[in-house]
């Protein structure tokens, strides 16, 4: 597998944590730019570690994983969203509280995030000890071009999110279980 086809492929697994990303920069009165790096690094990371895990199992596990990676998914991705959204549902005094401050990073959050947006890498990871892929290089790859898309997410997001505020972590959490159905209907249908 080619450099172009690493990158294709990066870009490709990164769409999950872009949206993600997205939706964190909507909740930031201006992009903080420390937590930014931090989920570029979170969803860099998993995306690089994920895919070398699955080389590591390679086919022995190939079925199981398969099978459930999706439920997996979507139980996280619609818990972190639903979550979002009880908080923009929140009362008022709340929410004026919130505005005037932007709110810390959740570490465990964030974990759980990046690894419900790289489930996938994991199984491309898999198909990478079947194809005797350069490991190495290929997680390099997958892991740099999701970091960059994960920043550009965080930015994106957040000229969305100071336009509207109000409604925007709401937003967040509707695409965040809209994202995880996605990828439960995709497994289920196709």
């Amino acid at each position: 597998m080619g450099l172009v086809e690493l990158m294709l492929m990066g870009v490709g697994l990164a769409m999950d944590a872009f949206a993600v990303s997205i939706c964190k920069g909507l909740a930031m009165r201006k992009v903080n730019k420390k937590q930014c790096f931090v989920i570029a690094l979170f969803f860099g990371g998993f995306q690089a570690l994920m895919p070398f895990v699955g080389w590591l199992l390679g086919s022995q596990f190939a079925d199981k994983i398969s099978a459930i990676d999706h439920w997996i998914a979507f139980v996280l991705l619609a818990y972190i969203g639903g979550k979002m959204m009880a908080e923009a549902i929140r009362e008022k005094d709340e929410v004026v509280e919130i505005d005037q401050m932007d709110p810390p990073l959740d570490i465990k959050e964030m974990f759980i995030l990046a690894i419900a947006t790289s489930i996938d890498a994991l199984a491309v990871g898999i198909t990478f000890s079947f194809l005797e892929v350069n490991i190495v290089e290929a997680i390099t790859i997958i892991g740099l071009v999701t970091a960059v898309i994960s920043a550009i997410g965080v930015f994106v997001g957040n000229i969305f999110g100071n336009k509207y505020k109000a409604k925007a972590e709401l937003v967040g959490g509707l695409i965040l279980v809209l994202l995880g159905l996605k990828i439960l209907t995709e497994h289920l249908l196709g």
